[in-house]
């Protein structure tokens, strides 16, 4: 790996009261400061080359062109314009906790025909070298300042890691030895083995990972090595990694050797991998002790940078996830139950929710807890989402209910994924694209400046995602009903002194409503609207609110 220290040297009603937990609730205290809560993060995920443009100047690397298909070029996106939205306060208004960039590695360089004409590998998937930074994408002191200073405003930064396949062969790239990959069968998707033990797609060569062979190094990385003068740091760097591991110097291990690099480098709190299935289990286990490894090893070395001592985060995708079909995964062709969760991850996809989302907020919400809130699923979680970058099953492509799937969302327990656009309505159609390009348009940003249906969109997931992020009770808490008209419950959340308590009210657009606040408020308790602004007294177990618009956020007014 190149050596980074080297090349750097909600209608909603919340009423929230956080305190310490005490069996009097008039004795109160100075409230705790709010801990990160993994089971309440808000993920905000995008495409590096299609969310903000900070630097034209990189825009075509490597010769590349805009030949290819539609929306299937490099467009421009990279981590520079993603650190100038981080600056510009983009993310902390919507509530954001992580970053999720899609891989930022350095890719292929050509193109390739996948069926749809001539594609780039702009979406991050198509390594060519996991040691480097693609151009296109911006540089290694680019990605360190990202981390440092979403690090500083509380968010982590998840990388996209691949460990399953390299990028395809294209007329300018060769293809990796074969003692590293397989070029076929084609997975079937049948079986165990028709899952594992192939290629994903033609053209993209699968690692070996059930290899303990040792191999060589690519010619061509030690060429580029060479020519870039890294070679013997990177040789030096992997005797020693394979020194202090005990690892053999198979495929896989040189991948995790790279990818491990930047969470000792860089103190990266999360990864979310690419393509579980198709990988053997046990892999992702050895992985994930290299990752504790690695980021014990820089909070150790940095104890004043590091956020937390919340422990490494792994969240997989497991195409097809339910976690209401418990936590094992039917492999594909029904022969085999796999739990993911005892190789390392704390967390997976849940690919269910998408559909859920059309459900009614009262079936959605009594469904999640009693799953979630289950013996069987103490201390993980999973990932709710409603569109994502290859996922064609959205509910909602024009985004015509866009502001209701939001509140159902973000209010929903779980952590939160957000796609980028998702909070802009951006839509997921494009007259001229094929497959899954569609789902991957460049952010509506200058629609967003001109269009004030679309800011009345963003308002909508600012408001009630800085209230999530403000709450761990909404993602991590339990669950009880308070009314059933106007539906409104209850989310209590405690962990060692701290707790948090929150009242949703789900109601209709009138000209006033009283909702009911169980026992979170004690009468002539003060609270503030946070949608509208306005302080209202607690009166007889209840609050009333004039002018309802449907959506109301309250909290203790200070």
């Amino acid at each position: 790996m190149k050596t980074l220290s080297t090349l750097l040297l909600a209608a909603i009603l919340f009423f929230a009261q956080c305190q310490p937990a005490t069996n009097n609730k008039a004795e109160t205290a100075k409230p705790l400061a709010k801990p990160f809560v993994w089971e309440n993060a808000t993920i905000y995920f995008l495409l590096t080359d299609r969310f903000n443009n900070g630097n034209p100047d990189n825009d075509f690397s490597f010769g590349r062109k805009q030949d290819g298909a539609p929306l299937r070029n490099f467009i421009g996106g990279d981590l520079r314009g993603v650190i100038q939205k981080l600056d510009e306060g983009y993310f902390d208004k919507l509530g954001v906790d992580v970053i999720w960039t899609t891989p930022v590695f350095e890719q292929i360089k050509g193109s390739v025909d996948e069926g749809y004409g001539q594609n780039y590998g702009y979406h991050g998937y198509w390594m060519r070298d996991w040691t480097a930074i693609d151009p296109n994408f911006g540089t290694i002191e680019d990605f360190k300042e990202l981390v440092q200073k979403a690090r500083a405003k509380g968010i982590k930064i998840m990388m996209d890691v691949v460990l399953n396949h390299t990028g395809p062969v294209s007329d300018i790239d060769s293809q990796w030895p074969d003692e590293w990959v397989r070029t076929g069968p084609k997975c079937e998707f049948q079986s165990y083995e028709s899952t594992v033990t192939c290629t994903l797609v033609e053209n993209l060569p699968d690692i070996r990972t059930e290899s303990d062979e040792a191999v060589e190094l690519p010619p061509f990385l030690v060429e580029n090595w060479e020519a870039e003068g890294r070679l013997e740091q990177e040789l030096a760097e992997l005797d020693a990694f394979f020194e202090r591991t005990g690892h053999p110097r198979a495929p896989r291990f040189y991948i995790m050797k790279w990818l491990t690099d930047y969470i000792r480098e860089l103190g990266i709190d999360a990864f979310r991998v690419d393509t579980v299935k198709h990988v053997e289990e046990s892999v992702w286990g050895e992985l994930y002790a290299l990752c504790v490894e690695a980021l014990d090893t820089w909070r150790t070395e940095n104890p004043d940078q590091k956020m937390d001592d919340e422990p490494f985060f792994m969240l997989g995708e497991v195409y097809n996830y339910s976690i209401f079909n418990g936590k094992p995964y039917t492999m594909d062709g029904g022969e085999v139950d796999i739990d993911y969760y005892e190789e390392g991850f704390k967390s997976l996809i849940n690919f269910a929710f998408r559909s859920d989302v059309t459900n009614t907020a009262k079936e959605i919400f009594a469904k999640y807890d009693s799953t979630l809130n289950s013996d069987t699923w103490s201390g993980l979680t999973t990932v709710n989402y409603i569109a994502s970058h290859d996922d064609g099953t959205v509910p909602d492509k024009e985004r015509t209910n866009i502001k209701d799937f939001a509140t159902k969302l973000l209010l929903n327990q779980g952590i939160v994924q957000i796609y980028y656009g998702d909070e802009t309505a951006r839509p997921l159609v494009h007259p001229d694209a094929e497959g899954d390009a569609d789902l991957r348009t460049f952010m509506n940003w200058e629609e967003l400046k001109a269009d004030p249906a679309i800011q009345e969109v963003l308002a909508h997931w600012q408001k009630i995602g800085t209230f999530r992020k403000n709450h761990p009770a909404i993602g991590a808490g339990t669950h009880t009903t308070i009314t059933e008209v106007p539906y409104t419950f209850q989310r209590s959340y405690q962990k060692g002194d701290y707790s948090d308590e929150v009242v949703v009210s789900l109601t209709e657009q009138a000209e006033s409503t009283s909702v009911s606040v169980g026992s979170v408020f004690k009468d002539g308790d003060q609270v503030r609207d946070a949608y509208s602004g306005k302080v209202y007294t607690v009166e007889s177990g209840k609050v009333k609110v004039e002018e309802s618009t449907g959506i109301i956020l309250l909290e203790v007014a200070q």
